[in-house]
């Protein structure tokens, strides 16, 4: 967003007007990583600062545009700094309540840089993936809805991860293309997904993008 107002000489907001007024009503949480401009300064230096992602969030949340949030987490910040990222989409649904959703999946290792700033020893486990989950969960108690990222974890981390707080496990990415470049190339269907939430005992619904209801599988 920050690239679009640049180049077309508006404001962030002015930006935001005209995309809604073309038609656009929801924002992916993209590129938030870790809320921490000491760790941005290290993994992605070139990308919007912290407070730069918050208010491109703030302002399409005050133009009535619902967006998410996410944590890509698992490499060079602190465990301390994952709970501050989380306290600064806490604070901003506080004052916005435009989040409709907070995403998290950890560090994927192959295809990129970072991956030899992080030792393999140091990769966040299956375990670590889920307490993040709940503690996020718990945490975040203004943010409605969880999502369990089964295409960085994979699909039988992801569905117990609805055990641990989320409600939510993302569509059948029918092309995707940032995790598959850092090696991790999950893939699923519908049904799939559908007989995954059964066997929890859970009733799988199929949802649009702002969480209304498309279709309740029987």
């Amino acid at each position: 967003m920050q690239h679009i107002a640049r180049r077309s000489k508006l404001t962030i907001p002015e930006t935001l007007s005209r995309l809604r007024d073309s038609g656009l009503d929801s924002l992916p949480g993209g590129g938030g990583e870790i809320l921490v401009d000491r760790v941005r300064k290290i993994i992605a230096p070139k990308k919007t600062t912290t407070s730069e992602w918050l208010d491109v969030m703030r302002q399409a949340h005050r133009l009535g545009m619902s967006t998410t949030a996410t944590m890509m987490y698992g490499h060079v910040e602190t465990i301390e700094e994952r709970v501050e990222h989380m306290r600064r989409i806490r604070e901003l649904q506080d004052e916005t309540r435009g989040f409709r959703a907070f995403i998290s999946w950890t560090f994927q290792d192959d295809g990129n840089r970072l991956g030899k700033l992080v030792p393999r020893d140091d990769m966040p486990t299956s375990f670590d993936y889920l307490l993040t989950q709940a503690v996020s969960r718990i945490y975040l108690d203004n943010v409605d809805h969880i999502q369990s990222s089964w295409v960085t974890q994979g699909l039988k981390v992801g569905q117990v991860a609805l055990g641990f707080g989320a409600d939510d496990m993302g569509s059948v990415m029918i092309e995707e293309n940032v995790v598959s470049a850092a090696g991790t190339t999950y893939r699923t269907s519908a049904e799939e997904l559908a007989h995954l939430i059964r066997a929890l005992g859970k009733v799988p619904v199929q949802r649009d993008t702002l969480y209304r209801t498309v279709r309740v599988w029987d």
